[in-house]
């Protein structure tokens, strides 16, 4: 197993830090009103086991953690809270989004984080708390709450990243890049997926919000959650705008690939009425001298003195009368 960080908490102050599992759990027992945090990066059934044993965590949720790829969610069993997270962050690199797995386990004196994911977000919010013993000393609900009011505050630079590409694309639209269809598709399943992460957070704080009474939340604490709440807000309204945008954005796209098509389409066309108009100006000459190049003794006009000029004059009359009717016609 790998244990990022494992510390028993009394008063908001790390107490002791343990070298195993079972060194936290026997602290955790001898201490009166401390609080365990263990920290864990992608455990094994077996792992888990032995945590689940010592907290009697729920077992649906213990294999909820363990497979991983969960929606992000919110169930208590009993004492024990499970919540699911989706940290994500903007890699400007390859102007991608990257989306993480967090699972966090909160009871009477206990949290368990469980990553899934390479992301520092974990260990920069249990720095933060120890830094402010004041706020960690209200137990496991501040530190879900900060966990909260992390993974929000991370996706602030994906809206801006996200914001940054959907400008670009409106550069490209106009500027007839044959790569920017395939560019909203990608982007719009980034959007998509954010609005998977954004939308049920933001119904899982609406439910904390509403057991403040029932939980007896700190009062601090509901104001940390209120304001995660108000921020949470705003970057659910901008995806939702990005959504619509990259969807008038792909209907844009048709409509100009459209109309470059029916140009190209077109220039085709006058194309096809010039070659078309010379090929026929230039059969009527044709025309004449095949039917006097055919050789009958019996042909009239063949010992005509004016036969020669006759036809000269009649091969450009006849050329010049088609330019004239193509040239009305504006296929010339």
């Amino acid at each position: 197993m790998t244990i990022i960080d494992n510390a028993v908490y009394v008063d908001g102050r790390r107490a002791a830090h343990p070298e195993s599992l079972e060194q936290t759990f026997e602290t955790l027992e001898a201490t009166g009103g401390s609080m365990a945090w263990i920290g864990l990066y992608r455990p094994s059934a077996e792992e888990m086991a032995e945590v689940a044993h010592e907290f009697h965590l729920h077992d649906l949720a213990v294999e909820d953690a363990i497979n991983a790829h969960q929606r992000p969610k919110m169930e208590r069993y009993d004492e024990m809270l499970f919540t699911v997270l989706r940290p994500a962050r903007y890699i400007d690199e390859t102007e991608t989004v990257e989306f993480g797995e967090l699972h966090v386990f909160t009871g009477p004196n206990y949290v368990v984080t469980i990553r899934h994911a390479e992301t520092a977000g974990v260990g920069l919010v249990r720095k933060r708390l120890e830094a402010d013993p004041g706020l960690l000393r209200h137990g496991p609900e501040a530190v879900l709450y900060a966990l909260l009011d992390r993974v929000v505050d991370d996706y602030k630079p994906v809206v801006a990243g996200l914001e940054n590409d959907i400008d670009e694309i409106e550069d490209q639209l106009f500027a007839n890049d044959a790569a920017v269809s395939r560019r909203i598709y990608e982007l719009t399943r980034e959007v998509i997926q954010f609005q998977r992460a954004v939308h049920p957070l933001k119904r899982m704080v609406e439910n904390l919000e509403g057991g403040f009474g029932k939980y007896k939340v700190e009062i601090e604490l509901q104001r940390s959650l209120r304001d995660v709440h108000d921020h949470l807000e705003q970057i659910v309204s901008r995806v939702d705008a990005f959504r619509d945008l990259l969807q008038n954005a792909l209907v844009l796209d048709g409509t100009l690939t459209a109309n470059r098509q029916n140009e190209t389409s077109l220039a085709q066309n006058e194309q096809v009425k010039r070659i078309s108009s010379w090929a026929a100006i230039f059969f009527a000459p044709a025309l004449v001298t095949g039917i006097y190049g055919m050789n009958f003794k019996t042909m009239p006009e063949l010992e005509w003195d004016l036969g020669y000029p006759y036809a000269l004059v009649l091969m450009v009359v006849a050329g010049f009368m088609l330019w004239l009717v193509f040239k009305w016609k504006q296929w010339l």
